[in-house]
């Protein structure tokens, strides 16, 4: 896994991780509160997680500048100042040297780690022989060295903090239904037609002045008639469908805001202090 620089992984450190603060140029102390250099830079992984910090021995051992675990650190941010738990003179002596040009691989990390690793003479022959790698360069990760990355598993108690958070959802549900159809109503309806009706009149009139009718002129005979057509009128009522009114039926949709407000509980740590003890506040 590559190491990658402080500010090469986090080009805003100061901010984002340290709160304006800036770890490079923290002096750097063994537990006995010995001085033995500052804190030149740090090395994290490719999950952001800081593995080493970059020390500069200056004249403690002639200018070195060597890699130490984090788990093997404490921080003391209002001291500006770097504990290094169990450091000793001869062990930075027998860290490989570090400079900025050069690629930290895993043979590199292992000469780190095989110096702050348990020796028969600190943890006994059993226990030193249990500490020893039985993983290669494809199969190692961190996990392997939780007590030089991951200092919080040994003498280590953890208390973890709460916090309310305030989440909105939304939820579908049917609030009712519109039915629209049609139904035939009935009604009688009136209208009124003129109609008209022919009738005959017949009229017998009896002449006032009586003429004598010349001889031969007049030939007397049956069946002499007169027609005439007579016609009336009759109602041809009809019913015919026409469209009255077209109805269009489409649903919209209307936004609105519900503001909800609730109150949110979050835990704060408290930290009680007697005497001068180094804290890490930031892990």
């Amino acid at each position: 896994m590559a190491l990658v620089k402080l500010a090469d992984a986090y080009p805003n450190y100061k901010q984002e991780i340290f709160g304006g603060d800036d770890i490079k140029g923290y002096d750097v102390y063994t537990e006995r509160d010995d001085k033995v250099g500052g804190v030149y830079d740090a090395l994290l992984d490719e999950t952001g997680r800081f593995r080493y910090l970059v020390l500069d021995t200056g004249f403690w051992v002639f200018g070195k500048k060597v890699l130490v675990p984090v788990g093997r650190v404490q921080m003391d941010y209002d001291r500006h100042r770097v504990y290094v738990t169990g450091l000793t003179k001869e062990q930075v002596e027998s860290l490989p040297e570090y400079n900025d040009n050069m690629t930290v691989d895993y043979d590199y990390e292992e000469r780190i780690r095989g110096v702050f690793r348990p020796t028969a003479a600190s943890t006994g022959v059993a226990a030193a022989a249990a500490t020893q790698p039985t993983y290669s360069r494809d199969t190692y990760n961190y996990d392997h060295d939780q007590h030089l990355y991951n200092p919080t598993e040994q003498g280590q108690q953890r208390i973890k903090l709460y916090e309310e958070r305030l989440f909105a959802n939304k939820n579908r549900q049917k609030t009712g239904e519109v039915v629209v159809g049609k139904h035939v109503e009935t009604e009688t309806a009136q209208v009124s037609v003129p109609l008209d009706k022919e009738r005959v009149i017949i009229e017998r009139t009896t002449p006032t002045d009586t003429r004598e009718v010349t001889p031969g002129s007049i030939d007397f005979q049956d069946g002499e008639v007169a027609r005439m057509e007579v016609y009336e009128e009759t109602a041809d009522i009809q019913k015919k469908a026409f469209v009255r009114e077209e109805i269009n039926i489409r649903k919209e949709v209307t936004h609105e805001t519900v503001d909800a407000t609730e109150t949110l509980r979050r835990e704060e740590l408290d930290v009680d202090t007697d005497g001068n003890p180094v804290i890490n506040r930031n892990r």
